[in-house]
């Protein structure tokens, strides 16, 4: 399988990634209320374990949808999706210790880690507009760290963010299959 064709072979089996993109503002907009109900301990918690679930959740809106949930067993593409996971892990160390002494910046600093890990998955599924994506959340992050507000306010931020863009990396996959 060469390169162009891994990449649609990700992008039919997982819609581009749009089902993950909205699986993912789900859990952050979750998050986000339980911080407005709860604490920003539950809250965070919240993200922490929602995130664990993305995956799952991602496959089986794929497949509710109609693509397959899996990408074909020699496409090498499948390798960057599992290692640009230390990116996560990296970045949510960092976000957990940063938030011990300034709860403000947790979701800030997971918006940057989440927007530089979606910079990846343009490679991963050939669609420039996760460039725009990972930009958004990034900037996002950077200012909402810069001009701190309330505690949930970022978690909001990128939830609505990533369902946005789920719609538009949708569409987009839907245009790039039908091509």
């Amino acid at each position: 399988m060469d390169f162009n064709e891994s990449q649609k072979d990700m992008s039919r089996a997982y819609y581009g990634g749009a089902t993950g993109a909205l699986a993912s503002g789900i859990v952050w907009l979750s998050a986000g209320l339980i911080g407005l109900y709860s604490s920003p301990f539950n809250s965070m918690l919240a993200l922490l374990i929602g995130g664990m679930f993305i995956f799952p959740i991602s496959l089986l809106l794929s497949r509710l949808l109609g693509a397959t949930g899996k990408h074909g067993a020699t496409n090498v593409l499948g390798k960057l999706a599992i290692e640009n996971l230390g990116i996560l892990f990296g970045g949510l160390f960092i976000a957990v210790i940063v938030a011990q002494l300034n709860g403000l910046l947790f979701y800030p600093i997971m918006l940057v880690i989440i927007g530089a890990r979606y910079l990846t998955f343009q490679t991963l599924y050939g669609l420039k507009v996760y460039w725009a994506l990972g930009s958004v959340l990034m900037i996002s992050g950077f200012y909402l760290a810069i001009f701190p507000s309330a505690f949930t306010l970022a978690a909001f931020v990128g939830g609505f963010i990533e369902i946005a863009f789920a719609l538009i990396i949708y569409r987009k996959s839907k245009e790039c299959s039908a091509s």
